[in-house]
């Protein structure tokens, strides 16, 4: 159906992270400087991997896709917020919020499903590394990385169908900087109770589940590396699995804030929302390429080259 039938709503006016207009101009500056080390850190990743023969490996296949999406993720939101401080315009229109939902949470869907595959990754070269070539073959590879583009892909479409059928009448204001879920439910004045359903669904999947997943492959990591008798090995092993356990840890601790965390008001409600969007939707991006870079000796050393091997492929 249209959206024309189900709203009056044409438009959402974002509060953004703060009201005062004297704050304005340091955010569009904070927030401009995040996006751009995010961009150069996770386009530099991508290029180094690409470049480098010796990091077509499946671990590095996962990691390029891991940046691309984190900078997809990025650019869903923070331009646009960027763009309604500039112009001092903080609307956005319906067609574009539902958009901007979609895409949203296709790339967190994704940065999730992701981060459970380079988990598996590291649980078969580690527990397993005489059949790492066997079972991590570039036919499973890809195929991991379409099951996880589709259930992204499917959580998303659900959420974005479930939420078009909702009327909005009269409030259209969102005390947020960018159009999320929850608050948008907040402000339909129809009944959403599937909407709830699904997400609760879909949440509890993506933030009790995986981390479990996760949590039960590193349990036999550990173990695993435990019974290797050199000591240097092991310290390569944990060394190997800190960077992913990092990252993990750094996406389930904003995910936590989001639904786990109780609110005394609807104003902190509001103020623990935009603090744990901003986390896993600009801060985790940006960091994600100093977490996979600065402690893998591989990375550092692609990184460094990088740039001579550009030079001598120019003309």
């Amino acid at each position: 159906m249209k959206p024309g039938n189900h709203t009056s709503v044409s438009e959402f006016l974002l509060l953004g992270l703060s009201e005062k207009q004297e704050q304005q101009p340091f955010l569009f500056g904070i927030f401009l400087g995040m996006y751009l080390v995010t961009t150069v850190g996770n386009s530099l990743i991508i290029l180094a991997i690409g470049s480098d023969p010796r990091l077509h490996t499946p671990r590095y296949f996962f990691l390029a896709n891991f940046s691309l999406t984190d900078l997809c993720l990025s650019s869903t939101t923070v331009p646009r917020m960027l763009v309604n401080i500039q112009a001092h315009r903080h609307t956005i229109p319906y067609a574009g919020c539902l958009s901007q939902i979609y895409f949203f949470l296709w790339f967190i869907g994704l940065d999730v499903f992701l981060l459970v595959v380079m988990a598996y990754d590291q649980l078969v070269a580690i527990c397993y590394p005489l059949h790492y070539t066997l079972v991590m073959s570039p036919r499973c590879c890809i195929l991991l990385l379409v099951m996880s583009l589709v259930l992204a892909l499917a959580s998303s479409l659900t959420h974005t169908i479930l939420l078009a059928q909702l009327s909005f009448c009269d409030d259209n204001v969102l005390p947020h900087f960018f159009c999320e879920l929850l608050p948008l439910l907040k402000l339909s004045c129809s009944n959403a109770y599937a909407n709830h359903c699904v997400l609760m669904y879909w949440g509890g999947a993506l933030t009790i589940l995986i981390p479990l997943l996760i949590t039960v492959s590193y349990v036999c990591i550990v173990a695993a590396i435990v019974r290797v008798p050199s000591a240097s090995e092991k310290w390569k092993a944990f060394s190997t699995c800190g960077s992913h356990l990092s990252a993990v840890c750094l996406f389930c601790v904003s995910a936590i804030g989001v639904y786990f965390i109780p609110s005394n008001s609807s104003a902190d409600s509001a103020s623990k929302d935009k603090i744990a969007a901003v986390m896993y939707a600009v801060v985790t991006p940006m960091l994600n390429p100093f977490i996979y870079s600065l402690r893998n000796k591989d990375m550092k050393s692609a990184l460094r080259r990088f740039p001579s091997r550009r030079a001598l492929q120019s003309p």
